[in-house]
């Protein structure tokens, strides 16, 4: 092994690479240990400037989608599909500003895990209704239940947001007079 080592050292050296001392193995073995979260974050390193493009490219292009789905909006089955779309591509578009580490471990964080389940779930059941089951009223409800939870988990994000809404919600149905 020891001669495989010192013979794979030797190309390098004879292709322009750099051989590596003991310590610089030693931290590669340890850096081996990251979470494939760590090492894709690692590759997708991104300028300022090409962060900014992404992240205006994907909300456009989701909001283009969203307002689309209104033109449609009496055909539950493509809007539907342009709707969640539109909703994914614009999720997605903040990984570009903040990363998609960040931007999953701030969706799994406990204030907002319930949140992004419910939301993920309701995309998911929203497009299965369309694509699948092509029933129109299924696909509405869960239409009905993505906006819900479209702007639960978007009150998330805002301090005391989730709160101030859920009080000002039992004030206005509350029942007892």
């Amino acid at each position: 092994m020891e001669k495989m080592n010192k013979a794979f050292e030797k190309v390098k050296i004879m292709v322009g690479m750099e051989v590596e001392d003991e310590q610089q193995t030693a931290a590669l073995e340890e850096s081996n240990s990251f979470s494939f979260m760590d090492e894709f974050n690692q590759n997708c390193t991104l300028s300022t400037k090409q962060r900014l493009y992404g992240f205006a490219i994907c909300f456009v292009a989701g909001f283009t989608f969203t307002l689309m789905s209104m033109l449609v909006f009496f055909n539950p089955i493509k809007f539907g599909i342009a709707f969640t779309l539109g909703n994914l591509l614009s999720l997605g578009s903040t990984a570009f500003l903040i990363g998609p580490k960040r931007q999953l471990t701030m969706m799994l964080d406990p204030v907002r895990i319930y949140a992004t389940a419910i939301f993920l779930a309701s995309m998911i059941i929203a497009l299965f209704c369309a694509i699948y089951v092509h029933n129109k009223l299924l696909t509405l409800l869960a239409i009905i239940l993505e906006f819900g939870a479209l702007v639960w988990y978007s009150l998330s994000y805002i301090p005391f947001a989730r709160s101030m809404v859920s009080k000002i919600m039992a004030a206005c149905f509350d029942t007892d007079f």
